[in-house]
């Protein structure tokens, strides 16, 4: 009797109708991610001096800045999947079927949150910094969305762990090859330990001005690297190598170079990561806006020259004032009494 290889299965489906509303695994590991991802971010922005809800506040601008650029960069990449004979150009615009890029995601989320950010009058790198293991948590969740639309998987194998892919979802080299290398699975857990590398590395060096952020950039490209590798998927290749790999070996070289170079102009952490946290509590907009205390200086010094002048300048005797009497030796002033009157009878 043969026994069946183990192998981790895969979902028969990855939507769930609710009536006419469809729920999608992928749509629902993006999410969960996205709030793990701002929790966790909150809690160390917090812990670094900041306010409670500018990560998620700054998250409003990043969030949709992300998902346009993981978006662009998959259909540009991959743009013979949308564009062409037979193709339909609308499936461009399908993001919950999967395929956004985390290249793209990161660079145009990074717009996002440097515009929210200045409008703010908070520094990027410190924000990057607060956020970069809870983006590499929410990676971890959002690589569950690859499993349930069965996609994105390594080459084939029987290794216990191997993942089984429906006919209709595998290549069409290998339709009698059941299991496959579950790379979800592999990138799942590498961006985990990049996450947890990240949290100890800053705890340990105190890791300031985008230098935590860089790190996990490093880190999750070398993961990225060695399983983009063994991804059967359809990509461009160039000299070799998956588009996907020179990106990473590009992207890790900057991040390394970045880290090096910050160190040495900016070395330690930043000790104010948001001004407006500082103020006290119940402060005024103008208490925290020096611009406001400018012109709120300027127009008091205003008023107190319409008085003065009101007053003839403050210092001159009324009209019908008397001079006061002085020494004729020194000149000082002598005050002289009134003249006593007899009280008038009632």
């Amino acid at each position: 009797m043969e026994l069946e290889l183990a192998f981790i299965p895969s979902p028969s489906r990855g939507v769930i109708h609710l009536g006419p509303i469809p729920l999608r695994g992928y749509a629902f590991c993006i999410i969960i991610g996205v709030f793990v991802a701002v929790w966790l971010g909150s809690r160390r922005w917090v812990a670094r001096g900041g306010q409670k809800t500018t990560v998620a506040d700054i998250a409003v601008w990043a969030v949709p800045f992300g998902l346009v650029g993981g978006r662009l960069y998959h259909v540009i990449t991959s743009y013979e999947l949308y564009f062409g004979e037979g193709k339909d150009w609308v499936n461009a615009f399908k993001i919950w079927e999967g395929g956004l890029g985390i290249w793209g995601a990161i660079a145009l989320g990074a717009l996002g949150a440097w515009i929210a950010c200045r409008r703010r009058g908070i520094p990027l790198p410190a924000y990057a910094d607060a956020v970069a293991p809870g983006i590499a948590f929410a990676q971890a969740i959002g690589r569950w969305g690859n499993w349930f639309n069965q996609e994105l998987y390594g080459r084939a194998t029987d290794l216990p762990w191997a993942l089984k892919i429906d006919s209709a979802h595998r290549p069409a080299d290998s339709l009698d090859a059941a299991t496959y290398h579950p790379t979800f699975l592999y990138e799942s857990l590498w961006c985990v330990g990049v996450a947890l590398l990240v949290i100890w590395a800053d705890r340990r060096f105190k890791l300031g001005h985008g230098r935590a952020f860089a790190l996990y950039v490093a880190a999750y490209t070398v993961g990225r690297f060695w399983i983009e590798y063994l991804r059967v998927d359809d990509a461009h290749h160039v000299l070799g190598l998956r588009l996907n790999d020179w990106t990473s070996i590009l992207v890790f070289a900057a991040a390394v170079v970045y880290m090096v170079v910050s160190a040495k102009l900016r070395p330690g952490r930043e000790e104010v990561v948001e001004p407006a946290a500082l103020a006290p509590a119940g402060a005024s907009a103008k208490d925290t806006d020096p611009d406001a205390k400018d012109a709120d200086a300027k127009g008091a010094d205003a008023e107190d020259a319409d008085e003065k002048a009101a007053d003839g300048d403050g210092e001159k005797t009324g009209a019908g004032e008397a001079e006061p009497d002085t020494d004729e030796e020194d000149g000082a002033a002598v005050p002289v009494e009134a003249e006593a009157k007899p009280a008038k009878n009632l």
